[in-house]
């Protein structure tokens, strides 16, 4: 997928997500001001939207290669952060 025709974007205005080019279930990211910004859209058609500061993190996914190595480095910070996730999935029920 070319750049323009990825969802998400940024610049130095901020954020860029365009929905009508996302598939449903599936996590897009890029990286504005040393954060990174999480958006997928559910099988409803809403948008979830995430910022990570994690400076380890950030950095891990700015020296990635590819897609798949930054996916594989998501998986690892999901797995690895349980109690912190389920702890917001918590506030939200």
């Amino acid at each position: 997928m070319s750049s323009m025709d990825y969802p998400i974007s940024s610049n130095s205005d901020g954020v860029n997500i365009r929905p009508e080019l996302m598939e449903k279930e599936k996590l897009y990211y890029c990286i504005f001001k040393d954060k990174i910004i999480l958006v997928f859209k559910d099988i409803q058609d809403n948008l979830n939207c995430y910022e990570i500061e994690e400076s380890d993190l950030v950095n891990k996914i700015k020296n990635s290669k590819n897609d798949d190595e930054s996916e594989r480095i998501f998986e690892d910070y999901v797995t690895s952060k349980p109690q912190k996730l389920n702890k917001s999935q918590d506030d939200f029920i």
